[in-house]
């Protein structure tokens, strides 16, 4: 164990044993100065030993999170629990516990599955739920678009991003964020329209080279394309043809009549024809062309129809490279990958992404937007051809191996020498030499990008994310109305009435979904929630209204 400062009542303790929890440590004791416990499953483990190094942690070993090593720890006298593990039932179960244990503990819970997150943060009193993939996919997704700085932060059914006034239409302003024409950038100005940076809605965003892709018609000749491609198609075909031609030569040549050639067509093809030797040489051509197409077309057309269910269940949904231009490659459909391609499809990217497993968990949300999965090794330049990386735009490699991430960046960089690529990599290490060294690519760590927002959550209440305006912060946060606190019953102005505070979205009471640019008349009730754009100053004004009068206010 390493040694302690002392740290009066406020004790933090973090579970888990994780590039995330080393992070998030190290950003506590080294940014904020407190003193943390954290429990791992191993000492003598690569993290376990990373922790012992750090000033201010006691390193706890635990194999699970029961109540005796909660206890053990210190919960029941904590300000604060991070919960890490890449295990989401795992650590409701421990915020459960520790609940039971401390009612007024702060709980900050990694978890993937944000839809139930936001459910289970309703069953604690002080509850911040986050996903380390939600916090890092916006730097992912600016590194892709070229942008110096991740900019995108996703809320509950809407994606805001960071924008020049010009450059985005008036009605998609959410409020203005900073004035960066003066000599110093004046932040959240009381005149909103002096803000020449701004927030902005990004959803349905189309991206303006999407004219470049190909339309309906080009997808539709594309799938004619692939059917006419199948050998029993072309079969069934060609029979359908014959059959087709010999009932108009019985019609014409034949003189029956169009309805008793259609007669005598449908029972020979049927396998009815009765032999007739009084019929002419013609006739007798054409019946038994009838017969044998009828009989080779019924098990034909029965295959074709198999082999096509099969093909469309087993096959990849590998797009035409001819067809693609200006996009975005995938590589990676886990939790990151994931969230990365929701926020490039409500920017209106056109996306391509390459998995190697098919029960991969973005698989499925990749096929409900209709976005193009190729399954395969990215490690192989065909399979970076097949998604067709001379022509894309931007190629994100966030596998969770850092071996593939590099190889596969080598075979996209010769593909097309000028290509943006973004690699995720665990070694932070390697991570700063090969954007600093090599300049093959921009190089990403998932566990750097959403420490300080975890930490964050651990240390305010209910911080959702920071927006980076220069050397300044501003903090994106949901606050609670409680009964008898000062904002109840005022207008929503009354929060906003120092100039560091913007209110950009309502839920009213009982409601479930988010009210934007909500009316500043509009009077506050108890457990109404609030969405606010804030300094940390203006959060810790805003929280402070927004509670009893006798709690103590929890931001500072």
């Amino acid at each position: 164990m390493s040694s302690r400062r002392g740290s009066g009542s406020r004790r933090f303790v973090v579970c888990g044993d994780n590039p995330l929890a080393f992070r998030l440590v190290n950003e506590l004791v080294s940014r904020f100065g407190v003193d943390v416990t954290v429990v791992v499953r191993s000492r003598q483990s690569q993290q376990g030993q990373q922790f012992a190094q750090l000033s201010g942690v006691t390193v706890e070993q635990a194999t699970q999170l029961d109540d005796t090593t909660l206890r053990a720890v210190g919960v029941a006298e904590a300000t604060a629990l991070a919960l890490v593990d890449q295990d989401d039932v795992g650590n409701i179960h421990a915020a459960l516990r520790a609940h039971e244990l401390n009612p007024d503990l702060r709980l900050v819970i990694r978890m993937f599955n944000m839809s139930l997150g936001h459910r289970v943060r309703t069953l604690f009193a002080d509850c911040a739920v986050l996903s380390d993939a939600v916090m890092a996919a916006p730097s992912f997704v600016a590194a892709a678009m070229g942008e110096l700085a991740p900019t995108h932060v996703r809320l509950p059914g809407r994606t805001l991003y960071v924008a020049r006034r010009d450059q985005v239409p008036a009605k998609r302003v959410v409020c203005g964020l900073a004035d960066t024409a003066g000599r110093t950038t004046r932040l959240l100005p009381a005149d909103q329209e002096t803000a020449d940076l701004v927030l902005a809605i990004a959803d349905d965003v189309h991206d303006p080279l999407a004219a470049r892709q190909p339309g309906r018609a080009a997808s539709a000749w594309r799938s004619v394309r692939l059917l006419l491609g199948n050998g029993l198609v072309r079969v069934a075909v060609a029979l359908s043809v014959l059959i087709v031609v010999a009932y108009v030569l019985l019609a014409t040549v034949g003189r029956l009549g169009w309805g008793t050639a259609l007669y005598e067509a449908l029972l020979d093809a049927a396998g009815n024809a009765v032999p007739d030797d009084t019929l002419t040489t013609f006739r007798k051509i054409v019946q038994l062309v009838f017969v044998l197409s009828g009989l080779a077309l019924i098990p034909v057309a029965t295959a074709a129809v198999v082999d096509g269910l099969v093909r469309a269940r087993l096959a990849d949904p590998r797009p035409d490279p001819a067809l693609l231009a200006d996009h975005v490659i995938v590589v990676g459909l886990g939790n990151l990958g994931t969230r990365v391609v929701a926020q490039l499809h409500d920017l209106g990217v056109r996306v391509v992404c390459v998995e190697r497993d098919e029960h991969a968990r973005g698989v499925s949300l990749a096929r409900r937007l209709g976005i193009p999965v190729i399954f395969g090794d990215a490690a192989r330049e065909d399979v970076l051809r097949t998604a067709a990386v001379g022509t894309s735009r931007a190629v994100l490699l966030l596998t969770s191996k850092d071996v593939v991430n590099l190889e596969a960046a080598l075979h996209a960089r010769t593909s097309q020498e000028n290509l943006r690529v973004v690699l995720r990599l665990f070694d932070d290490d390697l991570a700063e030499r090969i954007e600093r060294s090599l300049g093959l690519a921009t190089s990403r760590s998932v566990s750097r990008l959403a420490a300080s927002a975890f930490a964050a959550a651990m240390m305010e209440r209910r911080v959702i994310s920071t927006l980076a305006i220069g050397r300044s912060v501003l903090m994106i946060a949901e606050v609670p109305i409680v009964a008898d606190s000062p904002l109840a019953d005022q207008p929503i102005a009354a929060a906003t009435k120092h100039a560091d505070a913007r209110v950009i979205a309502l839920q009213h009471k009982g409601a479930g979904r988010w009210e934007w640019a909500p009316a500043t008349t509009y009077l506050l009730e108890p457990q109404d929630r609030l969405i606010i754009v804030a300094s940390r100053a203006g959060l810790g004004r805003v929280l402070a209204s927004s509670i009893s009068p006798m709690a103590e206010p929890d931001a500072s």
